[in-house]
């Protein structure tokens, strides 16, 4: 999942196919310092030399540091990593709710959740890019992570609310994708995930790119690509199966354009794809990585 190799070519291809021009602009990679709290434990243990359980009892063993309860990013890493801490911060017993069905889960029979930490990155699904602010907002109290299954058109919402300055997950929401404000664009993204040819047909005549400049850390480029060069710009293989929508609060009032983030965890990954719906047909007409 490393968008180096074709970034590369990307970048190779733009330059001679596009005209370029330059922007003022530094890549930005949002600072999580939880990850490197957590990364500085695993370090310090010899790779395949400790059982899982040990490493989970060491991590267990230090504390989250308090400043994580003022982004929530900060503090999703250290409750997916530390399983003592994850214990605390459920709401036992865990309201669930499915469909006019409601429930209750009870500590003992609660399952570690890891979310998305597996494979490396997350996904925004915005209206526009000023929403993009929203994960740095110290004071937003309410989150929902969303896990989209886009073959069983259903949605797991885990909902979070920050209770006397602590993060705490409070309830969990199954629903479907038919009930949820993005529908129209997921039911496009199912297809355009995982249809090269249908990715293609969805491209816009250009396609607006902006990319790092190669010889310079402090520069952006940008310039236009026509469909039939999309394979050389794909970022990566696109999650086709499940992804996770991380909402900071965010509305959706914007019916006809959507912002598609791919973010990495602690490895510099972001790349922001802008689809707007034309005539009842969604196109990717923007993508700056």
């Amino acid at each position: 999942m490393r968008k180096g190799a074709l970034l590369l070519i990307g970048i190779s291809v733009l330059m001679i196919c596009v005209t370029i021009g330059c922007k003022d602009k530094k890549p930005e990679v949002v600072p999580v310092d939880s990850v490197a709290v957590v990364d500085s434990i695993v370090e310090e243990v010899v790779e395949d030399t400790v059982p899982e359980d040990a490493l989970d009892s060491l991590i267990s063993s230090t504390p989250m540091p308090k400043a994580a309860d003022e982004l929530f990013d900060d503090f999703l890493f250290n409750f997916t990593a530390n399983k003592k801490l994850q214990y605390d911060r459920v709401k036992f017993p865990l309201k669930v709710i499915e469909g006019d069905q409601e429930s209750f889960t009870e500590k003992k029979d609660w399952k570690i959740e890891k979310f998305f930490m597996k494979q490396e990155f997350f996904t925004l699904i915005l209206d526009d890019e000023s929403q993009l602010a929203l994960s740095k907002d110290t004071t937003v109290d309410n989150v929902i992570i969303e896990k989209i299954n886009l073959k069983e058109k259903s949605v797991e919402q885990h909902i979070f609310n920050r209770e006397d300055g602590l993060w705490m997950l409070t309830s969990i929401n199954r629903n479907t994708v038919y009930q949820n404000p993005n529908k129209s664009f997921l039911n496009f993204y199912e297809k355009f995930a995982s249809d090269s040819l249908y990715q293609i047909e969805s491209m816009n005549d250009p396609v607006n790119t902006i990319l790092p400049d190669p010889d310079d850390d402090f520069t952006m480029i940008e310039g236009d690509f026509h469909p039939d060069q999309w394979p050389e710009f794909c970022p990566m293989e696109l999650p086709s199966e499940y992804i996770y929508n991380v909402i900071y609060g965010q509305t959706y009032s914007q019916a006809n354009q959507k912002l598609f983030v791919i973010r990495g965890i602690s490895n510099g990954l972001e790349v922001e794809m802008t689809f707007k719906n034309k005539g009842g047909n969604w196109k990717l007409t923007k993508i700056i990585y």
